[in-house]
């Protein structure tokens, strides 16, 4: 007769007590510790060393359960293979799929992690602790360039909002770029930049494998036509010509929006310098206005000279003010006295003119400046507060503020035809 092998028996395994370890045969054993907590132990021998797999307690693993787990065991052994060190291998697998698992199931929509990536997060590390990440708007120069960043990303990336991140390819993306690549080129290229952005922060974080399908360079400029530098960033402008007939039209007008169009002309500002423009920046006595660097596109404080017809309409504007507060918006929407919205401008110049654009009166002024007068590029250039290199650049380190005054005050001349702001119509409190 053969060695019997199995030796426990499912009734002995219930009642015993007395602390020790019960052997079954083939390296399983019973083990009782002293405060009768009972567990179930598989010894064996794997190379030159005596190892000891622990099979789990006994309230959990039945008789049964335990030789079939030694029973598997055995066979890896057979095949030359450590069972601790392949049970920890598929618990390193198991985790992993457990890991992949749920990342796919929390991984974030294109449009939630690009908001978060702008507004700021709260994330958690690996051991537990929360950090507070900062937004990308914490950088920005000003609170409408954050809402233009993601109202762009909005309107033109819409159709990536509600994807996963890691669902998002090129195609994805040139869906959203090639409609507009053309027509809309400066758009494009800012819609095509802040996906590329929020596309490379989760490959960051590993919440989407790289290449950034957004990528210009070797990867969307292959497939995209190629644009004219001169199309690029085109704004449609009245020729200088025809400024002074848009004027006439512009001065029948008696709107806010009117008055901080016909302000923008003059002084060759930026739509967003006039209608963000306070009380406290106007010296009317100095006749400057003084832009602070924070509302400046190149972030610098720039000081426009004002030209009698532009003090005209700061008097006039004057009208509106309800308090002394420096913090005061001058040119307020008179409904809710808050900033002015940039389609009101817009829609004020169309309706005398189709086709042009507000920040296009910049280039009708650089035209009249270089066409029509004697006036330096640079100072020119220096006017529309462009950032300008070489000895430009160092002539711009001086303001050169009274020749500039003297330009300001020959354009709105040409502008209005007049040296004062008669043509003008006195300004109601009506909704602009």
């Amino acid at each position: 007769m053969g060695r019997q092998v199995t030796k426990l028996t499912a009734r002995f395994v219930e009642t015993v007590r007395e602390p020790g370890r019960y052997g079954d045969g083939a390296g399983l054993y019973l083990v009782v510790g002293k405060g009768g907590g009972k567990s179930w132990l598989f010894i064996y021998r794997f190379g030159a060393k005596q190892r000891e797999m622990g099979l789990g307690p006994q309230a959990a693993v039945s008789l049964k359960d335990a030789r079939d787990a030694a029973s598997e065991a055995r066979k890896l052994l057979v095949r030359g293979v450590d069972p601790i060190e392949d049970r920890a291998e598929q618990h390193r697998l198991s985790a992993a799929a457990k890991a992949a698992e749920d990342r796919e199931a929390n991984t974030a929509s294109f449009g939630k992690f690009a908001t978060d990536l702008l507004n700021g997060y709260t994330e958690t590390d690996s051991r537990g602790r929360e950090r507070k990440v900062p937004g990308l708007k914490e950088g920005f120069r000003n609170a409408k360039h954050a809402m233009q960043w993601e109202t762009t990303l909005r309107d033109y990336a819409s159709s990536l909002w509600d994807l996963k991140l890691d669902e998002i390819e090129t195609d994805d993306v040139l869906g959203c770029i090639a409609p507009i690549w053309t027509k809309k080129n400066e758009t494009a290229r800012r819609v095509r930049g802040r996906i590329e952005t929020v596309l490379a922060a989760a490959i960051a974080r590993r919440l989407r494998p790289g290449p950034n399908p957004a990528t210009l360079k070797g990867n969307l400029e292959a497939l995209l036509p190629r644009v004219s530098k001169l199309q690029r960033g085109h704004h449609p402008a009245l020729p200088w010509t025809e400024v002074p007939d848009f004027w006439q039209k512009l001065s029948a007008l008696n709107s806010v929006s009117a008055r901080a169009l016909a302000f923008t002309i003059l002084t060759a500002a930026r739509s967003g310098e006039t209608r963000g423009a306070t009380w406290g920046e106007i010296d009317q006595e100095g006749k400057t206005w003084t832009v602070p660097a924070a509302r400046m596109k190149a972030g610098r404080e720039h000081v426009i000279p004002l030209s009698d017809q532009a003090l005209g309409i700061i008097d006039e504007v004057a009208q509106l003010r309800q308090s002394d507060d420096p913090s005061e918006l001058v040119f307020p929407s008179i409904r809710a006295r808050t900033l002015l919205s940039d389609m009101a401008l817009s829609m004020c110049a169309r309706g005398i003119r189709e086709g042009i654009t507000v920040h296009g009166f910049r280039s009708s002024f650089r035209d009249w400046a270089g066409d029509n007068t004697t006036f330096p590029r640079e100072l020119a250039e220096q006017a529309l507060a462009h950032t300008v290199g070489g000895v430009e650049g160092a002539y711009r380190r001086g303001t050169a503020l009274e020749r500039r005054r003297q330009m300001m005050t020959s354009w709105a001349s040409f502008v209005t035809g007049t040296e004062v702001s008669a043509t003008i119509l006195p300004l109601t409190l009506k909704s602009s």
